[in-house]
């Protein structure tokens, strides 16, 4: 969770986007699916989770 505070709503979607794309094509979640099967929901339930599998590199 203190990940997503980290990130503007740029990046949060940007990743959020780019994980839900590999989710889609067939990549294994890596939380447990309970309520929803689109992939949008389980990226957003990965980055509540922190275990993500994205980095964010900002130039500065």
């Amino acid at each position: 969770m203190d990940v997503e505070k980290k990130l503007t709503r740029f990046e949060k979607a940007r990743i959020l986007g780019a994980r839900a794309i590999q989710i889609s094509m067939g990549a294994k979640p890596l939380v447990d699916i309970t309520d929803s099967l689109d992939p949008i929901d389980i990226a957003y339930e990965e980055l509540k989770a922190g275990v993500l599998p994205l980095d964010v590199i900002r130039d500065e």
